[in-house]
């Protein structure tokens, strides 16, 4: 037999052998109400409980007692038991929240490791633009631009300058500059390499002077080096630091 709170409308599944035609009492294990049961008719039907109205507060009241041969009985908390007969509607929600909930946890995954996948391209991409950076100049020239952008100083040409360094001479009782140092393609092909630029400023960098040389190679393969060396007689007394690039004003 099938019996409902009339407090909470909460329906249970109960053996009918255990009431009797006079009925008994019994509890709700969802809202704890209690109320008198009738037994099925002869017909098996369950005449439905009235509505429960509370009773105005008496202070000091002591409840009736209940008669001897009437028992309470609390209608087990079964939760598969209670879920088989829930309203229509609360059926459908409990089975949405069981299907989204294990949805949105894998959803959160898959979006936690997608972005953490992106940061790690990002990382890479950006860590190989800056090691091979002369590398990506000389296949995209432009790039320079953004590199200079950020600081980072880069060779659009393909050739570097290396161990540059100068001293002092006199030869034959005359002063003269002599400024040493290689030439290193650090590109991926073989490149021409152009004329040679030294630059000579006094203390607050202005240009007192320069002078353009060739070096021994018409050519440098991917990775050759080669050294040069020039000389400059009587140079400025004013000059204070000096400066090597091409003569076309690149690298």
């Amino acid at each position: 037999m099938i019996l409902t709170c009339p407090q909470c409308a909460t329906r249970y599944e109960a053996d009918a052998a255990k009431f009797p035609a006079q009925g008994r009492n019994v509890r709700c294990a969802k809202c704890s109400h209690v109320w008198h049961q009738a037994g099925p008719d002869a017909d098996g039907a369950v005449p439905e409980p009235e509505a429960f109205v509370p009773p105005p507060p008496t202070p000091e009241t002591a409840p009736d007692p209940e008669p001897e041969d009437q028992s309470e009985t609390q209608v087990p908390d079964e939760q598969p038991r209670r879920a088989a007969y829930v309203a229509p509607r609360d059926a459908e929600e409990i089975a949405d929240a069981d299907v989204a909930t294990p949805a949105n946890k894998s959803f959160s995954w898959g979006l936690v490791f997608g972005w953490v996948g992106l940061a790690a391209i990002v990382a890479i991409i950006a860590a190989a633009a800056v090691n091979y950076r002369e590398q990506v100049a000389a296949l995209w020239p432009r790039s320079a631009t953004a590199y200079s952008a950020v600081g980072a100083h880069v060779n659009a040409r393909g050739i570097a300058f290396a161990g540059v360094t100068y001293k002092r001479e006199n030869q034959d009782g005359q002063a003269v500059l002599a400024v040493t140092g290689k030439l290193v393609n650090v590109s991926t092909k073989e490149l021409p390499v152009p004329e040679i630029r030294v630059v000579l400023m006094d203390e607050a960098r202005h240009e007192l002077y320069h002078w353009d040389f060739a070096a021994t190679v018409p050519t440098l393969k991917p990775g050759q080096e080669v050294p040069f060396l020039t000389r400059l007689s009587s140079p400025p007394p004013k000059a204070r630091h000096l400066q090597v690039r091409f003569a076309n004003g690149s690298g």
